[in-house]
């Protein structure tokens, strides 16, 4: 039987890490948070559910992230944002999975499922933002986070990936201003990445690359499907694609 250790990184999220933890009961067997000092009731509610919690300094999403899992007791992780909630079906398949034997060598096994995403209340399932496929259950032996924006896990050797069934329900942005704030934080964080890499030169980028999002991800992509929702979702992405390459023209001069 795999034991699992599931890893959180927190900052003010008492809204809603109850709803995770909650969800993450019979399921992992050890909890490891690691909050970047929170002021808010986070530490409290997470003692309620008896994890282990780590204060410590924001050091960057992969660097937190990966403090956590060398932490944990168990090789085995669960990668898991405050804001994420295991439905019925994933908690079932992840249980089945912790029981079986395959004849791949263990350590070469990840897991990913899809994440479904709400926003402002309505579950988005076009737009570009579903299936959202993330390998979130891995040996941490063959893995670790890199990356400063939107960071994946680079492995060590080649692995074999099992799709689990059921979604990971994403609580992401209860307000619209939630969701243009955390992308335009992001396009901002990306254009850093690529000035610091050499990437100075937007050129038509900034006027091509937003047109062409909106129109992959609402119509190719079916975001009209999602009604206002998702036209909003698009155009505010679209949005900030172009404010990405704005910001890269700035760090220019």
């Amino acid at each position: 039987m795999k034991k699992i250790s599931a890893t959180i990184i927190t900052l003010n999220e008492e809204d809603k890490i109850r709803q995770c933890l909650e969800s993450l009961q019979g399921v992992a067997d050890e909890i490891v948070v690691v909050d970047s000092l929170s002021t808010d009731n986070t530490k409290s509610i997470c003692e309620e559910f008896g994890v282990r919690f780590i204060e410590q300094k924001w050091l960057g999403y992969s660097e937190q992230k990966n403090l956590a899992n060398d932490i944990a007791s168990h090789d085995w992780i669960l990668s898991i944002d405050a804001d994420e909630v295991l439905s019925d079906e994933l908690k079932k398949s992840i249980l089945k999975i912790k029981n079986e034997e395959r004849e791949t060598k263990n350590e070469e096994l990840v897991y990913s499922f899809n994440r479904l995403n709400n926003y402002c209340g309505k579950w988005i399932h076009h737009s570009g933002f579903y299936p959202d496929k993330k390998i979130r259950i891995w040996n941490r032996k063959v893995g670790k986070w890199e990356g400063i924006v939107h960071e994946v896990i680079k492995f060590s050797t080649k692995v074999n990936e099992v799709h689990l069934k059921g979604d990971l329900l994403h609580y992401s942005y209860s307000k619209p201003e939630d969701f243009e704030r955390q992308v335009f934080k992001f396009a901002e964080m990306r254009a850093q990445h690529y000035f610091d890499k050499g990437k100075k030169n937007a050129g038509l980028l900034s006027v091509v690359s937003p047109i062409f999002f909106f129109i992959k991800h609402y119509l190719i992509r079916l975001g009209f499907l999602d009604g206002k929702e998702g036209f909003v979702m698009c155009w505010v992405s679209a949005k900030a694609t172009r404010h990405k390459y704005k910001t890269l023209k700035k760090l220019k001069i």
